[in-house]
């Protein structure tokens, strides 16, 4: 597939991934538990479908980039990696922690931007 396609499917997950724990965070915010979210297995369901198409997406690039060729992977892909993982782990949070909810909305954006930044400028 060529690098745009991969690209695309790269950002939908990651779309997809914030779009459910920004969700899950704000129904958890107001005071609501999951029992009372009748969207919690759809945004479930985007959860782990925008973590699957990100980390597939994310390879697909690295593939097209033929970074495997100068031997270990730069530092920039594993703290991508690293990323993928706190935000596939803060899946759990916002109902464990609710106190944490609202942090999480404001660092949601925060999370993609140092995604983003670390895609672009490959500063590691």
């Amino acid at each position: 597939m060529p690098y745009l396609t991969y690209k695309l499917i790269h950002l939908l997950g990651i779309f997809a991934l914030l779009v459910a724990l920004g969700g899950m965070a704000a129904h958890a915010a107001s005071g609501r538990s999951k029992k009372e979210n009748p969207n919690h297995r759809t945004l479930l369901a985007f959860h782990g479908l925008g973590s699957v198409l990100a980390l597939v997406g994310g390879f697909g690039l690295l593939a097209r980039l033929n970074l495997e060729a100068q031997g270990l992977l730069p530092g920039w892909i594993w703290a991508k990696v690293a990323l993928w993982l706190l935000l596939g782990g803060m899946v759990a949070l916002p109902y464990r922690k609710v106190g944490w909810a609202r942090a999480l909305l404001v660092a949601l954006p925060f999370l993609a931007f140092v995604g983003a930044l670390l895609a672009v400028y490959k500063p590691l």
